[in-house]
């Protein structure tokens, strides 16, 4: 193991732009673009309801994650966080979740690439494009932080503004009643094919396993905190703005979409977006949208790499992975963090070899497990933080999760829910067996490889410490 230097350090240069860009970038992508068929083939319009129902939750979780971000912005996160408040053993657990998290929506993404470049190249196989993605982005990791945030924020720019696009478009056709593609718009297609909710209330909670992975990630801004130049200004700001954000992009997009074809026309080969600008009539409407939820896959994979590479870094921070993690190159990259994600992603090569037609679901079940573990980690800190804080009598930030104790409670309780639904689908158990699996190897990783010195709880510094610190600093490093 190499031995990290003073300068192996993380930088602060991530603007509030890029904090809200990177968290949109995360959430806004194959979940939506490409798993959202998933979910409407499972629950019909319906759907709308599940997404709301898991945007709530997500809510919940964010504003527990950015409270403990303000007081506590530290690159390792909601990791840094488990391990302070509840134990060294869940610290370690969350954060080697979370990455392999990570990985597992990188595969996700990834496959999507294949999927979409087989929209202009069907004879191509997918797992070219595979490759090709996985190289781009490894190589855009690779770039100081600043660089990265400046390419997520137009990355991310393009999707938003493909998807208001769609959204105003839409509810113009919407209001003039103009037919597409030989189908009537308008708001009787949410009720016209067998109901508003074709499946029932069973449809709607089978729908959530989809729904909750497109919304994982979103957590990922909790790990920009350790780079944010101003993390006590913009983390709250990101915090506001994102979920809300997030729900109106998923539920409008999809709302409107629903309204303008019916239900159980939309398919679940390709990205359903597509196939709606495919029908406008326009010319070449379909090959823009599918460039644009190309990048969206991309900006997602993207993101994704920044935030495991960050919880591998914080984890050897906290002695829970080799030393090696902590080398950085002059511009403040974790170097070999970067080239163990791109490893382990080239893996998910292999599988879709064995299931290419599957692997999508698989992986997209599998990383429902690792998120709803990740998030009920946040709460349960966040609740244990709280419960501190008024113990000590201690002074509470000015950004705070509303209505605690009781918003961790339903938030934890929908979480456990998710993780039952998942034992009703064959994907789902699949995801279950993997899942428990990672967390049996987990175990035995943290009492017969980790050393004692790295079972130790951690200790972490307020931010008013640190800001503290960084001025007795300057003024130290004044010339005399």
């Amino acid at each position: 193991m190499t031995t990290p230097t003073s300068e192996d350090h993380l930088q602060r240069r991530l603007k509030l732009r890029h904090i809200r860009f990177i968290a949109l970038g995360t959430a806004i992508g194959t979940g939506l673009f490409y798993g959202s068929s998933e979910t409407i083939q499972a629950a019909g319009p319906a759907v709308l309801i599940s997404y709301i129902i898991a945007g709530f939750a997500v809510w919940i979780v964010m504003r527990a994650l950015g409270e403990m971000a303000v007081r506590h912005p530290v690159a390792g996160s909601f990791a840094n966080y488990a391990d302070r408040f509840i134990g060294p053993y869940w610290g370690f657990i969350t954060g080697w979740t979370f990455t392999f998290e990570m990985m597992v929506v990188a595969v996700a993404d990834m496959t999507a690439v294949g999927k979409y470049m087989g929209f202009w190249y069907p004879d191509t196989p997918g797992w070219i494009w595979m490759v090709a993605a996985l190289l781009i982005i490894a190589a855009l990791n690779l770039l100081r932080v600043s660089v990265f945030g400046e390419l997520e924020f137009w990355f991310t720019s393009i999707k938003i503004t493909a998807i208001v696009a769609m959204i105003i478009g839409g509810l113009y056709l919407i209001v003039f009643g103009i037919n597409i593609g030989g189908h009537q718009t308008g708001v009787e297609n949410l009720v016209a094919h067998d109901g508003f909710a074709p499946f029932g209330v069973w449809g709607i909670i089978m729908s959530l396993g989809i729904v909750v992975f497109s919304f994982g990630g979103m957590e990922t801004l909790g790990m920009t905190a350790g780079e944010a130049d101003d993390p006590e200004r913009a983390i709250p700001k990101a915090v506001n703005t994102v979920p809300v954000r997030i729900l109106v992009f998923y539920v409008l997009s999809i709302g409107v979409m629903l309204c303008l074809i019916p239900w159980n026309q939309i398919g679940v080969d390709g990205s359903p977006f597509v196939q709606v600008f495919g029908q406008l009539g326009l010319p070449a409407a379909e090959h823009v949208m599918n460039g644009v939820v190309l990048t969206a896959a991309l900006s997602a994979m993207n993101a994704i790499f920044y935030a495991g590479t960050r919880t591998m870094y914080g984890l050897a921070e906290q002695g829970q992975a080799p030393k090696s993690f902590l080398h950085t190159t002059r511009d403040g990259i974790p170097l070999v963090p970067v080239f163990i994600i791109v490893a382990v992603i080239a893996l998910g090569l292999v599988a879709y070899f064995i299931i290419p037609d599957a692997l999508f679901l698989v992986v997209a079940s599998i990383a429902t497990f690792a998120t709803v573990t990740t998030w009920i980690m946040i709460l349960i800190s966040h609740h244990r933080m709280r419960r501190e804080l008024q113990a000590a009598g201690a002074a509470s930030t000015s950004f705070q999760l509303p209505g605690w104790p009781y918003l961790n409670y339903i938030a934890i309780a929908f979480m456990v829910g998710v993780m039952v639904i998942l034992a009703f689908s064959a994907a789902g158990r699949t995801a279950l067996i993997v899942g428990l699996s990672w967390m049996a190897l987990l175990t035995l990783a943290y009492f017969f490889w980790l050393p004692k010195s790295a079972r130790q709880r951690v200790e972490l510094e307020p931010l008013e410490w640190q800001d503290e610190k960084k001025t007795l600093d300057r003024q130290d490093s004044r010339p005399e």
